[in-house]
């Protein structure tokens, strides 16, 4: 696993209504501190990467469809520098994926329905001076192939 990546199992509650399912508490071992929430849709056959923060925790929960995340540590004092990891979220996989800071992340729809990212980032978005910084999904500098056309 990548050095700071952490994963946790979410807790589903069911019952004749449907269900609730917790992400993210203030007394988690993954919670660092709160910046915002905010969802993302990615549309089928496209990528939302490759991008990093300098500041920034994300923490990743996708709450429909399901979703394959990718990392890749750029981290020059990680151990795990230069290593690729896939996960893979969403309604079949309940999970909460912790993404430190520096290290590059990306996310596609596993399938043909668009999926539903919730984060809870640890820093609040800075219009003037975003904490973002992108790469091509096609870069040839990152070790790992999509295999799709569509990125941003």
């Amino acid at each position: 696993m990548i050095e700071g990546v952490k994963i946790k199992k979410l807790k589903v509650i069911p019952d004749d209504r449907g269900f609730l399912m917790e992400m993210l508490r203030n007394d988690d071992g993954v919670f660092e501190r709160f910046g915002q929430v905010y969802l993302s849709v990615c549309k089928p056959n496209t990528v939302k990467g490759w991008h990093y923060h300098k500041k920034q925790v994300d923490h990743f929960v996708v709450v429909k469809g399901n979703a394959k995340v990718v990392l890749y540590d750029l981290r020059d004092d990680s151990q795990t520098k230069g290593k690729v990891e896939e996960h893979f979220l969403g309604e079949k996989s309940p999970i909460l994926l912790k993404i430190p800071t520096n290290v590059l992340h990306g996310i596609t729809p596993m399938g043909n329905e668009p999926c539903y990212l919730i984060n809870i980032p640890t820093e609040k978005y800075n219009y003037e001076k975003p904490d973002e910084f992108r790469i091509s999904h096609t870069s040839k500098e990152i070790p790992y192939d999509w295999g799709l056309e569509k990125g941003g």
